[in-house]
């Protein structure tokens, strides 16, 4: 009994003195080694723990059940509840990375709702360091002094997450900016808390063979990878400053390249309100639709996307051409769209807007999902491939109960196959667009707003060639040329939803005249 107890401590043990051995020399004294070893294997014992009682709970809960049994499917929605809150206890007490996991698996659209409702409140906030901390990071990073650097520095951070804090300062220049620091210790903590990750995910999926994680999990640690490095950062901050340099709406914060390193990143400083402030929005007439078209172009035009799209991460400036600007801050983690997948995921949404049901499934072939390609509209837009509903609506009860059927019949083999079948940049786009709804549905913007501007940057995606990328004609001409495509389609949705109001209204005529003859029948016997 004793060993049985020891074994997830001398598991977590193990898992933090390999990661300690093979990190690299970071100049931490012997002191800070033993603390970060100590609070490695104090979190990583958390998570054996927690997951070795997740994996005994599914098991004797689901033990002896038909899978396709009713009541098979109310305890599995009971064990997912308990075990999504077991899982948000563990993120909440283990703090950073667990945090970011958390967050990760609550973002994708995939996971059972129990799970992303339950995670979804995770903020990415954590007790900040202590100011002397942050200053030796900056002064061993620079060289200098903090005031050689910087003519006012202020000890409180005004933000601090899971991964850095950030600090107002000025330059001797009077230039007022944002200054990113890294939490000393980062890149040994991560090493123990993703091989941690790695070697659960191994052990439950041995356990369970229809859970894959593999490549989830591979997706988690490399966003934390490019997250860790300020200058690739900085990189995609700049990068993305040119995609939207024609866009006046559109503001990213400057970059200071002589005070930016791997842990250190300084930033031009920004003022702005939160996204998700709804009376400075309704204050300032400021639509919703300015952020949908900021990521629809983000990864239907540009094929390079933003990772972490939530409300801190967006502000709404006063200031800016229109009398107001979006920012956009944060740019740690970022996807470049594959050509071929940017282009075929534009015709998808294009053939999800018309609801073509042939290219729909031709395209699901292409991605590599065969048969689940079916799921794709009630994904993205809330309806099935016969649904009957106008875009933007709800299904009906009758097309609810079908679909709930369909569902049912899925296990977790069919959910595993299709995230292992989907490709890697499908992981971001799904990502992407779960934030982007929830910042969209706390905003109040109906749900066809946010299809339809999907579809217009679609039709751009789709007529964008480089070749026309220059010149003033040639982007009028692609202007022109996307904005009668979009007409057209928009046309074609407006006669569909016309026919099938005319057909409903029709069935309904004809459902009372029947009702109106079977009461006369009854009347005359």
């Amino acid at each position: 009994m004793l060993r049985r107890r020891r074994a997830p401590l001398l598991l977590a043990a193990a898992a933090a003195g390999v990661a300690l051995a093979t990190a690299s020399p970071s100049g931490d004294n012997g002191r800070s080694v033993a603390s970060t070893l100590r609070h490695g294997v104090a979190r990583s014992y958390r998570a054996v723990c927690t997951i070795g009682f997740v994996v005994a709970d599914y098991k004797c809960t689901l033990r002896g059940l038909d899978s396709g049994s009713p009541d098979y499917r109310v305890k599995l929605s009971e064990v997912h509840l308990r075990s999504a809150k077991k899982l948000l206890k563990l993120c909440e007490l283990n703090g950073g990375f667990y945090v970011k996991a958390g967050q990760y698996v609550s973002s994708l659209r995939q996971v059972p709702k129990e799970y992303s409702s339950t995670l979804s409140c995770l903020q990415d906030q954590a007790t900040p360091s202590k100011f002397q901390d942050i200053k030796i990071v900056i002064e061993q990073n620079f060289g200098k002094k903090l005031h050689e650097i910087f003519l006012e520095f202020d000890e409180h951070p005004i933000a601090a997450a899971s991964i850095a804090q950030v600090h107002r300062g000025r330059l001797h220049d009077n230039q007022d900016v944002a200054v990113k620091v890294q939490y000393p210790g980062l890149e040994q903590r991560m090493k123990i808390d993703i091989m941690t990750m790695s070697f659960l995910s191994k052990s439950v999926s041995w356990i369970f063979p229809d859970y894959k994680f593999k490549r989830l999990l591979a997706e988690f640690e490399k966003s934390m990878s490019m997250e860790l490095d300020f200058t690739l950062e900085a990189k995609n901050s700049e990068r993305t400053a040119n995609c939207f340099r024609k866009n006046s709406v559109i503001k990213v914060p400057y970059v200071f390249w002589q005070l930016t390193t791997r842990e250190v990143l300084t930033m031009e400083f920004c003022y702005g309100h939160k996204v998700n402030d709804l009376d400075f929005l309704r204050r300032e007439n400021i639509s919703p639709t300015k952020v949908i078209e900021l990521f629809g172009e983000m990864v239907f035009v540009h094929g390079f996307v933003h990772g972490d799209p939530h409300p801190g991460n967006i502000l709404v400036s006063p200031q800016g051409h229109g009398n107001f600007s979006l920012v956009l801050l944060d740019h740690g983690i970022y996807r470049e769209l594959n050509q071929k997948f940017r282009l075929d995921y534009c015709q998808l949404w294009k053939a999800l807007i018309l609801l073509d049901t042939k290219k729909i499934l031709e395209l699901g072939e292409q991605f590599g999902v065969g048969k689940y390609a079916k799921y794709f509209p009630v994904i993205f837009t809330g309806r099935t491939l016969e649904s009957k509903s106008a875009l933007g609506t709800q299904m009906s009860s009758e097309e609810q109960r079908r679909l709930k059927e369909d569902l049912s019949s899925l296990g977790m083999d069919d959910i595993s196959s299709f995230m292992e079948a989907l490709p890697q940049d499908f992981y971001v786009i799904l990502r992407t667009d779960g934030l982007l709804r929830s910042i969209l549905g706390n905003l109040g913007a109906p749900r066809h707003v946010r299809l339809l501007t999907y579809a217009k940057c679609a039709i751009h995606g789709l007529e964008k060639q480089p070749k026309l990328e220059s010149g003033t004609i040639n982007r009028m001409f692609l202007q022109v040329k996307t904005n009668i495509s979009y007409l057209h389609l928009r046309v074609l949705i407006g006669l569909l939803a016309k026919v099938n109001d005319a057909k409903h209204k029709a069935i309904n005529k004809l459902r009372r005249l029947f009702q109106e003859i079977s009461r006369g029948i009854h009347l005359l016997t």
